[in-house]
């Protein structure tokens, strides 16, 4: 019932989009590029639920162009390929628009195979991502195409796709219930802009009521899981990072697993990656490396397989020597650098005379004291070493090879 409601309640034209004025509106920059005739390749991104496939489809219905859509969750390189080898059908003279739904989860070579289409205008490509597309869609697309940001949409205009849904349940179903304008507001608040989940807690509200829709009919589906806001988003996170800092292998699980329940693969990775290098470190220089190829095979795979990989990155961190050394270190020298400091480096380090500079390679040991930082921090300390074996021993090995002399300082 609810992907046959949310289809039928999908708009068929600008004027019926719920938000996104600014793209759509009566001078949205969209709908001014769509109805004067140009459709450039795009790149939608933002929140679940506001409206970017159904504004795909009023674009390729408007342009009179042949619509494929792909979700890259589980369309493979095969399934783009069969789509654009159809553009030499002498039946597609309206051209083709190929949607690619969370192209983040395309990897780079599914994402270049695109190019060769897109750049001699056989396909006009639509993606969209509800993350940051610098981040997970390969430049050279970038290049080629405009970005769109959708914004969640306000309350006020997700209450009008909610009556819409109010008006096609009552006629689907033959009942009719009331429901007040304020339990609307508060499905539309509880939902946070996200209109096809809040379709989908009024449908369910609808078919529980007896004869009115109260706020205390959709308490009864309005599951926190459903409700996973910023502060749910950044506080598992935090757990997550924090029971690993604190060597808690079984706390790792958990927080992985919530917070892949909830669709957080991509910030997983991300938050993995950066606790492999901020609290284990020089500990266990490795564990970047592992951790990061542990992201890259749970992008791959996709879920539910992609658990097995970061439960893995997790667990590893978890068990592993800590050291937030080099986290210190750079902070401390960005905190010197963002204050004006360290303008004029050595004269001996500029190119291209390096006049004075001492070549450590002709030196014991492949190490001559010299100075390498800027004269009004030639004293600054950054990096302290950690306690751990492998910084320890990299400690003996620096008190080493400077005892062993190597010459005065190079500074001119």
């Amino acid at each position: 019932m609810t992907a046959r409601t949310t289809e039928a309640l999908r708009p068929r034209d600008f004027d019926s989009i719920v938000g996104q004025k600014h793209l759509f509106g009566e001078r949205g920059v969209v709908r001014r590029m769509v109805e004067s005739g140009r459709i450039p390749n795009m790149i939608f991104y933002g929140p679940p639920g506001t409206g970017k496939t159904t504004a795909a489809e009023i674009i390729a219905r408007q342009s009179n162009m042949v619509f494929h859509r792909l979700n890259a969750t589980t369309a493979s390189l095969s399934d783009v390929k069969d789509i654009l080898s159809s553009t030499s059908n002498i039946f597609c003279t309206g051209g083709i628009l190929l949607y690619i739904d969370e192209i983040q989860y395309f990897n780079r070579k599914q994402q270049q195979a695109l190019l060769e289409y897109i750049e001699d205008g056989r396909v006009t490509l639509i993606t969209s991502t509800t993350e940051n597309p610098h981040f997970y869609i390969y430049n050279a697309i970038i290049s080629r195409s405009s970005l769109f940001e959708f914004k969640p949409v306000p309350p006020e205009e997700c209450v009008v796709a909610l009556r819409r849904a109010h008006e096609y349940l009552e006629g689907e179903s033959g009942k009719s219930k009331k429901v007040d304008a304020k339990v609307l507001t508060y499905i539309a608040r509880a939902t946070m802009g996200d209109v096809r989940h809040a379709i989908l807690l009024f449908e369910n509200a609808f078919f529980a009521a007896d004869e009115e829709i109260t706020v205390e009919t959709v308490d009864e589906f309005n599951v926190k899981v459903g409700n996973f806001d910023d502060d749910t988003h950044f506080n598992l996170l935090s757990c997550l990072q924090k029971s690993i800092r604190g060597s808690d292998p079984d706390a790792a699980a958990f927080y992985v697993a919530k917070l892949l329940s909830m669709g957080e693969l991509l910030s997983v990775c991300r938050r993995l990656q950066v606790i492999a290098s901020e609290d284990i470190g020089l500990a266990y220089p490795m564990a970047a490396a592992i951790t990061r190829a542990c992201c890259e095979s749970a992008k791959e795979l996709g879920m539910p397989e992609a658990a097995i990989p970061l439960g893995h990155a997790a667990i590893l961190l978890a068990t592993s020597p800590k050291s937030n050394s080099a986290n210190n270190a750079i902070h401390a020298a960005m905190a010197d650098a963002e204050n004006g400091l360290g303008v004029v480096v050595p004269q001996h380090l500029q190119s291209p005379l390096f006049k004075g500079y001492k070549y450590p390679h002709d030196y014991p040991g492949h190490y001559v004291k010299q100075q390498y930082l800027p004269d009004d921090i030639k004293n600054k300390k950054y990096y302290f070493w950690g306690d751990n074996k492998l910084e320890q021993a990299a400690k003996d090995y620096a008190e080493r090879i400077k005892n062993q002399g190597g010459g005065a300082n190079g500074k001119n």
